[in-house]
């Protein structure tokens, strides 16, 4: 072969390379641009990259590698794609063969597919990927062991199932171990994979404390880095959720007090897994509860609602729930810590139903205790607030909770003033108002001329009862009370009776 063939050859091989890497390069370019990708697709893009990720030169392998995983993180339709086109099997062969950057990006391609649905992580578990991805975990370069514990993340975010085969393959250990890296990004996606592993059973959650992790995340919430702490705090408040035991455990980590510091954190998410901890925390036992009263947790929790609205405050809204339904010492610490002002808030028609919902429930948990508790919720006018919400337009989910809130306080105020703007109640709850004031008024003279005096006994005339129904005996109980001409004095058509006596009247001037 003559020296110009020779030359010839080597350019044609020399210009074949030089235009796959300019192609790849291109395509991980276009696919940064999501609206570039259904073009890309319709270019047959998937079948193009597949052959590259066996390319004899590495940094054509790695991009390819990069496009594929941008590709298959856009939707569910084109990480569909990749396993059609049998990718995975290759992926998982690379990862152990190939090069740090090349794991990577076939570790990134596995997160991409995985994070769409359950039937795709399945597939990914199904190529063996799990046992591939669990052995980067030891890689030295942090990138690696970021980009798989990633992927055993999203794999087992989805159900106990794909997360119990992750616990399997022993990588909750290994996550551990990255837990306790150097590298923020490593922690950070450790601790997010360990949060997804425990959020499904008990069990899920116990290996997850059995590795020993929360000694290692516990202190992290002292971390100045705002990432880390969202993923410590979603962990911890997801093993705590399970179980007493589970719970006990979490505290022992040596959580509190710092732990409400983060209730104020400047980052939005830190607040609100903090305040989703402090709730699973609260929510087992009179003891849980105790301590994170005890903590000065309440005037902390309390404080939160008043600067957060919405679905952020709502953990806390059920934290002053659960605390005070344990007992009356703790609900009236939650008074005490001017707890019903931003309850009341979150009940106002401008809030979601669920918020308002879960308000509702709170309230009644601090009013159903004594007198004492349900005055302090009924002068903040909740009363009124629960009846709005029995609004049409309410799911039934508000009605029912603001039903129950308001048949627990009314059936401990002794507070008539608060309940008579209340007998006109739709929804049952009138039926529990004249109930509370057919107890009281017997015992009570001045309750008695106040409740004629002001135009209660009156009204109580006119309400439509069913007979033989127990409102209709509660109104009888209450007229029994008075003299019989106040009870007339006050039913509708008295004056036009007296009128007709003074006509049937013999005129004294007569005989």
């Amino acid at each position: 072969m003559s020296l110009n063939s020779s030359k010839a050859v080597v350019k044609a091989f020399d210009d074949y390379q030089k235009a796959r890497t300019a192609f790849v390069q291109s395509v991980v370019e276009l696919a940064q641009n999501p609206k570039n990708i259904p073009s890309l697709q319709e270019q047959g893009v998937m079948a193009q990259l597949r052959p590259l990720l066996l390319d004899s030169v590495p940094s054509i392998q790695h991009n390819a590698a990069q496009a594929l995983s941008k590709l298959a993180s856009h939707s569910a339709e084109l990480a569909s794609a990749v396993v059609q086109g049998d990718i995975l099997p290759q992926l998982v062969y690379s990862l152990a063969e190939q090069n740090k950057f090349y794991k990577k990006a076939a570790a990134g391609i596995l997160r991409a597919v995985s994070k769409h649905s359950p039937p795709l992580a399945q597939s990914v578990v199904d190529c063996g990927a799990i046992d591939a991805l669990a052995t980067c975990l030891e890689e030295f370069d942090p990138g690696v062991k970021e980009q798989a514990a990633w992927a055993l993340g999203y794999i087992a975010r989805h159900n106990a199932e794909l997360s119990q085969a992750v616990v399997d393959t022993g990588a909750v250990p290994l996550l551990v171990l990255c837990v306790q890296e150097p590298e923020l990004a490593v922690k950070r996606i450790a601790a997010s994979a360990l949060s997804d592993i425990s959020k499904h059973t008990p069990e899920l959650a116990q290996s997850v404390v059995d590795a020993g992790s929360i000694t290692y995340l516990a202190p992290l919430i002292k971390s100045n880095d705002a990432a880390l702490k969202r993923q410590v705090c979603s962990c911890l408040g997801q093993i705590a959720k399970h179980s007493v035991e589970l719970a006990e455990l979490v505290v022992e980590g040596g959580i509190f007090p710092t732990i409400l510091d983060r209730l104020r954190d400047p980052d939005q998410l830190v607040r609100k897994n903090a305040a989703i901890l402090i709730r699973e925390i609260s929510k087992h036992t009179p003891e849980l509860a105790s301590l994170v009263v005890n903590s000065g947790g309440i005037a902390a929790v309390v404080d939160y609602i008043h600067e957060n609205r919405g679905a952020n405050a709502l953990a806390s809204i059920m934290t002053i729930g659960y605390v005070s339904a344990f007992s009356e010492t703790m609900a009236k610490a939650v008074i005490d810590a001017k707890g019903i002002t931003p309850l009341l808030d979150s009940l106002k028609p401008d809030q979601e139903d669920h918020i308002r919902s879960a308000s509702a429930w709170a309230l009644g948990q601090v009013g159903r205790h004594s007198s004492e508790h349900a005055e302090a919720v009924a002068n903040g006018n909740a009363l009124l607030r629960l009846v709005e919400c029995f609004s049409a337009d309410s799911s039934e989910d508000l009605r029912t909770k603001s039903k129950r809130a308001l048949k627990s306080i009314i059936e401990k105020c002794t507070n008539l003033a608060a309940l008579e703007p209340l007998i006109d109640s739709p929804g049952g709850v009138q039926e529990y108002v004249i109930y509370q004031f057919a107890k009281i008024l017997p015992n009570d003279t001045k309750a008695r001329r106040d409740f004629a005096t002001n135009g209660s006994l009156q009204k109580l005339q006119v309400i439509s009862t069913e007979p033989g129904s127990k409102l209709k005996d509660y109104i009888q109980t209450i007229n029994n009370v008075y003299p019989e001409e106040i009870v007339q004095y006050y039913s509708p058509g008295y004056s036009k009776t007296l009128l007709a006596k003074i006509e049937d009247y013999p005129n004294g001037n007569e005989g």
